[in-house]
């Protein structure tokens, strides 16, 4: 299928330039575009029908990865290829790592975005899910100049849904750095290598003084509903040194409350079983990753 006509392109250089684009169109008229590896194919499916497309390739200010010393801020026009080989993401933001690893194919790893990923919050993602269990921030600005942090539990709402307006543009999701020791790791399961995750399990956890788990976050895709947190499982974990019993009881917690569908690529059942196998490897990873 042919795109519906698209009446404008540009390619602004400065954010400035792009609130100029936005507040210039109508609402629901204008499109940003940052890898374009999935609005791309919903703009030829008329999934999208934008008028105005504005290219944020041009923003070179938003493609960078700022290592402060308590915050990890990534830019959002930052590609997948360019997080993993970042040595920034390594330690507590490894999960992150793992999960730009493991989007698409090398293609898509070098054109799409942190931020596009973030923003489309495809019903299977990789990327959504990592930010969510290593509770990121979103930085946003409006057309209007009003700035904006939402942070990941409330900025994921759904498929193809986020607390970002129309009329916003996402600058960075940032992460604060722990100040005691902390792990994290992603691991996905698909039908073939590259393909989208029948189940994606991203796991964190933060160890106190006496290496047990202080603080932990588990975060799934691959249901149906986008990126969701796994409370259930987070609480056996605390208080614990990562041993089997506890990992056991963590994605058991989580089969017994998350609702797994059945479709053409596994059964409920079978979901469930990736959960307990996967999780239970991303769970120790992260321990491990803690504990070095």
């Amino acid at each position: 299928m042919y795109p519906a006509e698209i009446k404008e392109y540009h390619k602004p250089d400065s954010v400035e330039q792009v609130l100029e684009l936005i507040a210039n169109h109508e609402e629901g008229e204008s499109l940003l575009l940052a890898g374009g590896q999935s609005a791309m194919q919903a703009i030829k499916s008329r999934m999208l029908r934008p008028q105005c497309i504005i290219d944020l390739q041009g923003l070179q200010e938003l493609k960078t990865i700022n290592d402060e010393s308590e915050t990890l801020k990534i830019g959002a026009m930052v590609r997948y290829c360019e997080l993993v080989k970042s040595s920034s993401l390594n330690n507590n933001f490894t999960g992150l790592k793992d999960a730009a690893a493991h989007v698409g194919d090398r293609q898509v790893r070098n054109r799409g975005t942190i931020g596009g990923s973030v923003c489309w919050n495809y019903a299977a993602a990789c990327t959504p899910t990592a930010v969510l269990a290593l509770d990121g921030n979103m930085h946003l600005i409006s057309s209007d100049g009003e700035i904006k942090v939402i942070c990941a539990d409330d900025f994921f709402l759904g498929p193809l849904d986020t607390a970002k307006s129309e009329s916003d543009i996402l600058i960075s999701v940032s992460f604060k750095k722990s100040k005691t020791r902390s792990g994290s790791a992603y691991k996905k399961w698909g039908l073939v290598k590259d393909a989208l995750p029948v189940v994606g399990i991203a796991a964190f956890v933060k160890l106190d003084s006496n290496g047990s788990c202080c603080e932990a976050r588990i975060a799934l895709t691959g249901m149906g509903v986008g990126a969701q947190r796994a409370a259930a499982g987070e609480t056996p974990l605390l208080g614990s040194y990562g041993d089997p019993q506890s990992i056991e009881a963590a994605t058991e917690n989580i089969c017994a409350n998350i609702d797994a569908p059945t479709d053409l690529s596994a059964t409920s059942d079978y979901r469930h079983q990736l959960i307990r196998s996967i999780g239970a490897e991303v769970i120790l990873t992260a321990f491990k990753r803690a504990s070095t």
